[in-house]
């Protein structure tokens, strides 16, 4: 009778393994480990990529359309495009300051915050997204409603993002002014955006984060998703973040346009859209999105790589 009952546990056991993993079995890392891995992810992306993110964030700001190469290079380089070559380079670090605050910052909470999330829903309500989706696909989903949860709540760092775009394509906006003065002058308005911020997230973080849960979920058949390769987790994070640059694009270009306009201007992003189609064509709401992919895309995808490799690493490490 126990040769039995030993292989009919055992036959569960494979019947549960083949099934796929339990939403209610999810990774566990320590908090330290969580904040060091995500931080030093955003400390390496801004290095490398943040002329990059000013070049995307110029090219979205555009509304005329670019017909030669001189004036792709006034959009990307603005007063000093006829400047030489190293010269026109270090224009493309405008906002510095404020990029290195909201840039780490965003990537600990966002990185960092939604394993919390995460694991809240995994204790909480993993049987019930077991029970809706199934084993397995209830995992990839769980990752993915925890990285659109922490999505919207990031709107918290609006201000910084503000400022940094404004650096980026609009300084005339501060006119000498310093943070502190801007700030104390501008108070909320700061926020100005933060609806369309959120709506912008929610779906892109739970591209972003579902994607990278589903290619390991059905590619690589990985059950424990922490136990991933350097390359398995690259590969991941470039579906998930694929994903995010491509659902998320026109929420982004509208977002963009209501941040990087003058304190003083006061038009509602439903007005942007409206301008949008009725002048531009519908082509306007993705409107930089090759230049996201092919640059932008490289930075989310090398950042949310780093994250999800540092994050196991220094878990093991501690």
């Amino acid at each position: 009778m126990a040769p039995q009952t030993e292989v009919g546990q055992k036959a569960a056991k494979v019947a549960a393994v083949a099934a796929g993993a339990s939403a209610k079995d999810a990774e566990r890392e320590s908090t330290a480990a969580r904040l060091l891995g995500a931080g030093s992810a955003g400390i390496a992306e801004l290095i490398v990529f943040h002329p990059v993110d000013t070049i995307a964030k110029r090219l979205m700001s555009n509304q005329s359309r670019i017909a030669s190469a001189s004036q792709l290079n006034s959009v990307i380089f603005k007063s000093s495009a006829s400047e030489p070559a190293v010269r026109r380079f270090f224009t493309l670090f405008p906002g510095l300051g404020y990029a290195a605050a909201y840039k780490v910052l965003q990537r600990i909470y966002k990185y960092g915050g939604q394993p919390f999330v995460r694991d809240y829903l995994s204790n909480h309500h993993g049987s019930v997204f077991d029970q809706t989706f199934g084993r397995g696909n209830g995992k990839a989903m769980m990752h993915a409603t925890a990285g659109s949860l922490i999505g919207i709540g990031e709107i918290v760092l609006l201000p910084l993002d503000v400022l940094k775009i404004k650096r980026q394509t609009n300084p005339e906006a501060f006119r000498g002014r310093g943070v502190m003065r801007i700030v104390a002058d501008e108070g909320f308005s700061l926020y100005r955006g933060w609806g369309w911020t959120a709506a912008r997230n929610a779906p892109g973080s739970f591209a972003l984060f579902g994607g990278s849960a589903a290619a390991k979920q059905y590619l690589f058949k990985l059950e424990d998703y922490n136990s991933a390769t350097w390359l398995q987790n690259f590969v991941a994070s470039i579906a998930g973040s694929s994903a995010s640059l491509l659902v998320s694009a026109p929420l982004d270009v509208v977002k963009t346009r209501i941040q990087n306009q003058n304190f003083e201007v006061k038009q509602s992003g439903a007005k942007i859209i409206a301008n949008m189609a009725r002048q531009e064509g519908p082509t306007a709401f993705f409107k930089g999105l090759v230049p996201k992919l092919l640059m932008t895309g490289p930075k989310l995808t090398f950042s949310f790589w780093l994250a999800q490799t540092l994050i196991p690493t220094f878990n093991k490490m501690m």
